[in-house]
């Protein structure tokens, strides 16, 4: 299913969307075809029974950055790995910020994914003994909770819980 790109003179970096585990592929084509590209790679360790298996995974599940140059646009959906290619509007600001993901990445440190939550965003719990209700995300820079609604009353309720048991709404 390839998706229109707007027109474009030059080439553009873009957040390629690729089909569910393909992001190594998609970044293997786009190699081979010599589209500069990032696909940010980070260990992981997965424990069985009796043994210990060590891998690199995605960072960002099922997204690889490229620079797509417009007379090529076609290239990257010869082999069906590509589901669709987001169009990135500020392209010094993705530059920047794929240049400090790759200094984090280098960096060795432990990290994971975070979700950019905004006071106010409307969260869903996915865990727990209150799972289930809806709510809305207090204050991101320092998480104290949800606040649960009774617009009735025009008030909320503040409850504590880990911010990973929460899932964002549309």
């Amino acid at each position: 299913m390839a998706e229109t790109l707007p027109n474009f003179a030059e080439p553009r970096w873009f957040a390629c969307h690729t089909r569910p585990r393909c992001e190594k592929k998609f970044a293997a084509l786009l190699a081979v075809e010599r589209f500069p590209h990032y696909l940010a790679l980070v260990p992981s360790v997965r424990r069985y029974r009796d043994q210990t298996k060590r891998f690199t995974k995605p960072l960002f599940p099922s997204y690889v950055f490229a620079e797509i140059a417009p007379e090529r646009k076609n290239r990257v959906y010869q082999q069906d790995l590509l589901v669709r290619a987001i169009w990135v509007e500020d392209q010094a600001g993705l530059l920047r910020q794929l240049e400090d993901v790759k200094a984090v990445v280098a960096s060795g440190l432990e990290l994971s994914l975070h979700p950019l939550l905004k006071k106010g965003t409307r969260v869903k719990v996915a865990g727990g003994p209150l799972h289930g209700l809806e709510g809305v995300v207090d204050d991101p820079a320092n998480p104290k909770g949800v606040v649960i609604a009774v617009d009735v009353l025009q008030q909320g309720l503040l409850v504590r819980m880990p911010m990973e048991n929460l899932q964002i709404l549309p």
